[in-house]
């Protein structure tokens, strides 16, 4: 079967930039602010009432350069299902028309930008892990369909007005993330993508996440490595979730990770944004002047319902 590869890595941030303590203000956490930057997190990134998710992922798809005419498919993952509609509930509450629930924003997508021959798929029970699950799913349609040649994977979520911009210890951004999947040798191979899922666990707490969230990532990234022959020694660079630097401390110690492997330069920033933490630390790497051809990268996400994905890639 042949090579798949991830290109035209590019995200977008919903507009506002808030640090931790107006955050706190704006009665948007759960700790408070100090709890918050000693977990490592500095500023986060909300939308103002006028953004939605599809307009995040319209900019990162402006942002990718990838030129629309030549996609044949179209992955497009949401976290929250909220954010797979974009037409305003109230005209269902009025017509009582359910077709109003079903106004997708990949299709808008399609049509804005003139992806004519591009069908659409929607992705949205993986919570955080959905971008992952798309590169699986479209790695897959690319080696099992020869027609199909260039696969465009989004993934963008907001969260809804007054939610609370924490989960699980960890402060929350709105944005999207995009990139390419194709069989031109260029970005990173994807070497393959791992997926557990505990639905179980759909209900868990805060802190019974948490207590889960170890065990599973270091038997998600054991699995990981097992299925494709090779050894963490052999993994030049860990680019994993913004997550809380305790958490990422515990975790590496558990693997026996080197700190120099780890790779997630925008966790202060940023925050956690959702399903694209991936693939705005992998594009931090990409432009920086550490990464070397034939370098062997991992990455992996947790997320509600519950799951974890770990995609294994290397540098071209």
């Amino acid at each position: 079967m042949s090579d798949v590869y991830v290109s035209h890595l590019a995200s977008a941030l919903g507009s506002a930039t808030q640090t931790v303590e107006q955050a706190e203000a704006a009665n948007q956490l759960v700790s408070d602010a100090k709890a918050l930057r000693d977990a490592g997190f500095e500023s986060h990134h909300v939308c103002p009432v006028d953004e939605n998710s599809y307009q995040l992922a319209a900019r990162a798809f402006t942002e990718s350069g990838i030129d629309a005419g030549t996609i044949d498919a179209i992955i497009y993952s949401t976290c929250l299902p909220v954010n797979g509609n974009i037409c305003d509930v109230t005209k269902f509450d009025c017509s009582r028309d359910v077709k109003h629930l079903m106004h997708f924003p990949a299709s808008e997508l399609q049509a804005e930008f003139g992806m004519q021959n591009a069908f659409v798929i929607g992705l949205n029970q993986q919570a955080c892990t959905g971008m992952l699950g798309a590169l699986r799913l479209a790695r897959n349609m690319l080696r099992g369909e020869e027609s199909l040649e260039r696969i465009l994977c989004i993934t963008a979520d907001r969260f809804p007005q007054n939610a609370k911009y924490e989960q699980s210890y960890n402060l929350i951004s709105d944005g999207a993330a995009v990139c390419l999947l194709s069989r031109e040798p260029q970005g990173f191979r994807l070497v393959d993508v791992h997926h557990i899922t505990n639905g179980a666990m759909v209900d868990a707490t805060d802190d019974e996440t948490v207590g889960s969230y170890f065990n599973y990532t270091c038997r998600l990234i054991e699995e990981a490595l097992e299925r494709v022959g090779t050894v963490l020694s052999e993994i030049r660079w860990v680019v994993p979730q913004n997550t809380n630097r305790k958490a990422w401390q515990i975790l590496s110690r558990l693997l026996g990770l080197e700190p120099s492997q780890a790779y997630f330069p925008s966790m202060a920033t940023t925050g956690h944004v959702i399903s694209a933490d991936n693939i705005i630390n992998l594009a931090a790497l990409r432009d920086s002047d550490q990464l070397r051809s034939g370098d062997k990268i991992l990455t992996f996400m947790a997320g509600y319902g519950s799951n974890w994905q770990c995609a294994l890639l290397e540098a071209v």
